[in-house]
């Protein structure tokens, strides 16, 4: 039985068809032209993430950061070109593993094999963002398909568009807003974080210079801000470091993420946030209390389909390689 949060916010699952900003999804998109679709993508992703264990967060990463900006259009995968700089390379979007990127491409590449210039990467990616989750001990759901890939990629598109590190509730519910989305989809989408790791450099402020140099932020955890501050030193530590967002299952996806937020263990700001405010304090609080991850598992699944639905009514086509547009 699907139980559903009645705190903030509505959700409304689709049927067979969705309708959302001018594209028509289907679960039955490729029942005749590539019925296999997703027995392919998933038999694909499972081979890259059992050679390494950062492929499941980079993937969910990716479909995050593509669907925040122009909808979900694979836009994210596109490569620079002399003429062009992609979104992939704005300055947030520098750290996206390309473990994840490799993944899509060989999952793009064993889809042409079978099916040729049917399937988009757009589907393939949020395809694969499922595969990942379920990977990874999480909850499966229907994907619902069609998506075309974009025509247009370039990083002046992305500036406001992905969330900060220091957000503030308001500046995060602002965007999710924007793409139709509920503050409770926020909440729940946050809790991608119960897999993956962060840099040094994305919570440096909350460790040395929180309000004024060399504070912290006081809602962090003590013993945590120590471990951070070993592990992330003021001077001399190296930038490439990265720490677990859920220190006690990096791989699993749980509900220990919003436990971390009741005592203070949030990674970064955007992430403490959703408990320091008492307009998200409630979802958190719901969500942790689950012992058996139900009410986590089943409303992130409809969370993540709202954001799947998030698609661009521009112009598309299906690529034949993910990472350029075709000639």
């Amino acid at each position: 039985m699907m139980l559903r949060l009645a705190l903030l916010g509505t959700w409304v699952l689709c049927g067979i068809v969705c309708m959302v900003m001018g594209a028509k999804l289907s679960k039955d998109f490729y029942s005749d032209t590539c019925p296999d679709v997703g027995d392919i993508v998933t038999r694909s992703i499972a081979a890259s993430a059992a050679r390494s264990n950062v492929v499941a967060p980079s993937i969910l990463r990716l479909f995050f950061h593509d669907a925040l900006v122009q909808g979900c259009d694979a836009s994210i995968l596109i490569s620079s070109t002399a003429d062009n700089e992609a979104e992939r390379d704005y300055v947030e979007n520098k750290s996206l593993r390309q473990e994840g990127f490799d993944a899509i491409e060989r999952a793009k590449h064993d889809v042409e094999s079978a099916c040729p210039g049917v399937v988009s990467c757009a589907d393939i990616l949020a395809l694969a963002a499922r595969d990942v989750v379920v990977f990874s001990g999480g909850p499966s759901w229907e994907v619902f398909l069609g998506r075309k890939d974009g025509l247009i990629s370039s990083s002046k598109l992305v500036e406001g568009r992905i969330p900060q590190a220091n957000s503030d509730l308001r500046q995060l519910y602002q965007l999710f807003s924007s793409l139709g989305l509920s503050i409770t989809d926020l909440v729940l989408l946050s809790g991608a974080h119960t897999i993956g790791f962060s840099h040094c450099d994305q919570f440096m402020g909350r460790l040395y210079s929180f309000n004024s140099p060399g504070s912290s932020d006081p809602s962090l955890d003590p013993d945590l801000l120590a471990s951070l501050k070993q592990e992330c030193p003021m001077e001399g530590g190296d930038p490439s470091t990265v720490v677990a967002f859920d220190e006690k299952s990096p791989f699993t996806f749980d509900n220990n993420y919003y436990r971390d937020l009741q005592s203070g263990r949030g990674l970064l700001f955007s992430d403490q946030v959703l408990f320091n405010d008492e307009t998200t304090r409630g979802v958190v609080n719901q969500l942790a209390s689950s012992p058996d991850q139900t009410l986590f598992f089943d409303n992130f699944v409809i969370s993540m389909v709202a954001l799947g639905n998030v698609t661009s009514d521009l112009p598309g086509n299906v690529r034949q390689v993910c990472s350029r547009f075709n000639q």
